[in-house]
């Protein structure tokens, strides 16, 4: 049983992560009236955010360029999905926002009391 529940917590990473790109672009893409400015942060934010996520963070810090660990993973970590949480709060409302974050709170406390960090 402890081990589906990890799983899903490792599921939900990983769709928390969808999420955050989806929503950086769904801000992106209702940022400005302008088309072009709409298209540069729609298609760029999420890109600027995925490489960082690649460069830092991806597969727990396994197959990152440079891991981080410890206190600078979770730093990253926070600032990473807090910066997905104010783009949604910024394209749409409150509430989902909190609702973003406190899933990913949740999963983030899992994740260090089963040591899936």
């Amino acid at each position: 049983m402890l081990t589906v529940a990890k799983g899903t917590n490792a599921a939900l990473m990983f769709f928390l992560e969808l999420g955050a790109l989806g929503s950086v672009a769904y801000w992106g893409f209702t940022v400005s009236p302008n088309w072009i400015l709409k298209f540069v942060a729609g298609l760029g934010a999420p890109a600027i955010l995925a490489v960082l996520w690649a460069l830092f963070a991806a597969g727990g810090g396994e197959n990152a360029t440079y891991a981080l660990h410890g206190i600078v993973r979770a730093v990253f970590e926070i600032a990473w999905f807090g910066s997905a949480a104010l783009a949604l709060y910024s394209a749409t409302t409150l509430t989902p926002a909190l609702i973003f974050a406190g899933i990913y709170a949740i999963n983030a406390v899992l994740r260090l009391i089963w040591n899936q960090v």
